[in-house]
């Protein structure tokens, strides 16, 4: 049924009967734009960590992160339980990912959650969750921004789409002022093995052996996830740098490795050594 809804909107939108906004944003009505207000400029000059969920991840110290700002995703809430790292901002994009794990998600304790307003209704509420609309034109096969990578500087209005959670983490620690961010954990690199069963853009795995994370039970039996669409990613990653780099700012690639390419490479450890 949501699809046939989803077909038909498409078609008034093509005819002219439909706004690109309601195609592109049909949760803006849900969204707390005076909750994300409050993060404007917060933590201006000061430095962050994104931390992607590559298998990378396990060559690293996150013990070192404990008095940094940082950005966790997804299901990063196995490596709290392997070794207690929590991030100080936490934020789910993908709706494989909320409805497989919602018991987790929910449960999860971190200082602020951050949440596409489609979720309001399975996501438990909380003081320091935060409902923010996604533009999903990027998604959209019959928007003309379709594959297209644009950037929110105001995340209290939007923040934008672009292939993966880790672009719209950019664009919020924009927006919250840091102006050096710090990538790791991003690996850029997805294997899809014979043990998956892929239908169009989905896939199911099989088997509690995902090589593609840091965690094996990450997308494990059971588990559905999307085809990743590295090229996608790549350039909003592109377009990121470009609009980083036009306000003084910069993204880094503290990665151990990788086939992330994009961002000027810094090895992990020397960010901490002491002067």
């Amino acid at each position: 049924m949501k699809q046939k809804i989803k077909s038909l909107l498409q078609k008034l939108y093509n005819i002219g009967l439909y706004p690109l906004s309601f195609l592109e944003e049909p949760y803006s009505k849900h969204y707390d734009k005076k909750g994300i207000l409050q993060f404007k400029d917060k933590y201006k000059n000061k430095r962050c960590f994104i931390v992607g969920n590559g298998p990378s991840l396990n060559k690293l110290d996150l013990d070192l992160l404990k008095d940094e700002f940082t950005f966790g995703v997804n299901s990063i809430f196995y490596m709290t339980e392997r070794n207690g790292f929590r991030p100080t901002f936490y934020m789910v994009e993908d709706n494989h990912v909320i409805y497989d794990n919602l018991t987790d998600i929910n449960n999860y304790e971190v200082p602020y959650k951050f949440f596409p307003s489609q979720y309001k209704k399975v996501i438990k509420p909380s003081s320091n969750t935060f409902f923010f609309n996604m533009n999903r034109g990027f998604y959209e096969e019959n928007s003309p921004n379709y594959c297209i990578p644009r950037f929110s500087k105001n995340c209290h209005e939007r923040m934008y789409a672009g292939q993966s959670v880790t672009i719209m983490n950019i664009q919020l620690a924009f927006y919250m002022g840091f102006t050096q961010v710090y990538l790791i954990g991003m690996d850029f690199d997805y294997k899809i093995t014979e043990k998956d069963e892929v239908t169009g853009h989905n896939i199911l795995s099989t088997k509690d052996e995902d090589e593609n994370h840091f965690d094996p039970r990450y997308f494990g039996a059971g588990k559905k996830w999307l085809d990743p669409k590295l090229e996608n990613v790549l350039t909003s990653y592109q377009f990121s740098k470009i609009k980083f780099e036009r306000f003084n700012r910069k993204i880094y690639n503290a990665t151990p490795g990788g086939k992330l390419n994009v961002f000027e490479r810094v090895e992990f450890n020397s960010l901490f050594e002491k002067k």
